[in-house]
């Protein structure tokens, strides 16, 4: 064993800082751990010693907790939600019962009118799903959803739709008006514009008419509903009119005489309410035109249109009428 008077000790420590290096100081852990026990035991004590009995009470009672604050703020809410939650009941079971209803009524309103199948099917529907998403949009306004921002955006996509769809959703209110004031039905025959023919069915877009040719002519609601048309078979009578040219010279009395003789011996010739009619109606170039107004049933008239003007050919044939022609008479000169 080596020993180190106090005086060697000094000496070496004074070597130690001469050399620059802090002299070296055993660890003891034992005392560490002590020192910081009892700075705990120190913390805690000055805790409680400053600690309110009153918090300490509400603490162990649980007046003053984040549960006791929940409790209240559930209760609040449902006391004050639960009745609008009824009331929103109340008004999607009123609303949908007084919704059905009124489809009831559109539909039966359509059937007096003698509406098409399928619009009364496509109105029915539309409405009863408008009438439906107010009822919603009703009941969450009241439970306290607001709907604002949900109706502009339904507002949007519905502005964005109809500009994109604005030829179509021309064509369906074509179709519905069509449909509903019925300016011809299925089976007519209209001419509108360059076309004519039999209306062969009325969709909710567009028409499809059937020529004398046997085509099919497809024509937009738009244009049917928008533009002039003739219908020719709306009424259950028609007239038919028709033009008997003669030459000068012919005897006018004897004509007229003859086309009457014609037409009052054609069965589908109607004589009441209105009896036929031929007057002149034009002195033409070459000829002294005879007009011929005769009324028939809607559904004759194609086949009396038909065979009258070969029955007219056939009696100025036999009574030596001169049928006229165009001519040009040509005058020389000589110098």
């Amino acid at each position: 064993m080596l020993l180190i008077d106090e005086k060697e000790s000094s000496l070496l420590t004074a070597a130690a800082m001469g050399q620059g290096k802090p002299p070296q100081v055993p660890k003891d852990e034992f005392a560490q751990n002590l020192m910081t026990t009892d700075s705990i035991t120190q913390t805690i004590s000055d805790s409680l010693k400053n600690m309110n009995l009153s918090d300490l009470k509400d603490v162990v009672t649980g007046e003053n907790t984040l549960l006791r604050d929940g409790m209240r703020a559930l209760t609040e809410m449902t006391v004050g939600f639960v009745p609008k939650l009824l009331i929103a009941i109340l008004i999607l079971w009123v609303g949908m019962k007084l919704a059905k209803m009124l489809k009831k009524v559109i539909v039966r309103g359509l059937d007096r009118r003698n509406a098409e199948p399928s619009l009364k099917s496509f109105l029915g529907s539309l409405v009863d799903v408008l009438l439906k998403a107010m009822i919603i949009i009703m009941a969450m306004d009241v439970v306290g959803i607001k709907a604002t921002s949900f109706i502009a955006l339904l507002g949007a996509m519905g502005l964005a739709i109809g500009m994109a769809l604005q030829g179509t959703l021309q064509n369906f209110a074509g179709g519905v008006i069509i449909l509903l004031m019925k300016p011809f039905k299925v089976g007519d025959y209209i001419e509108c514009g360059n076309f004519k023919g039999y209306i062969q069915e009325i969709r909710i877009f567009h028409t499809m008419m059937k020529p004398f040719n046997g085509r099919v002519i497809v024509i937009p609601n738009s244009e049917l509903s928008n533009k002039s048309l003739i219908n020719h078979t709306k009424e259950d009578m028609i007239r038919l009119d028709v033009v008997a040219s003669v030459a000068y010279g012919s005897d006018l009395e004897k004509v007229k005489e003859v086309l009457m003789d014609v037409v009052m011996a054609d069965p589908l010739v109607l004589r009441e309410p209105k009896p036929p009619v031929v007057a002149v109606s034009e002195l033409a170039e070459s000829s002294v035109n005879v007009a011929v107004w005769i009324w028939v049933k809607t559904e004759d008239y194609w086949t009396l249109w038909m065979r009258i003007r070969e029955n007219i050919y056939n009696a100025f044939y036999a009574h030596n009428i001169s049928i006229p022609f165009p001519q040009v008479d040509v005058h020389v000169s000589e110098k």
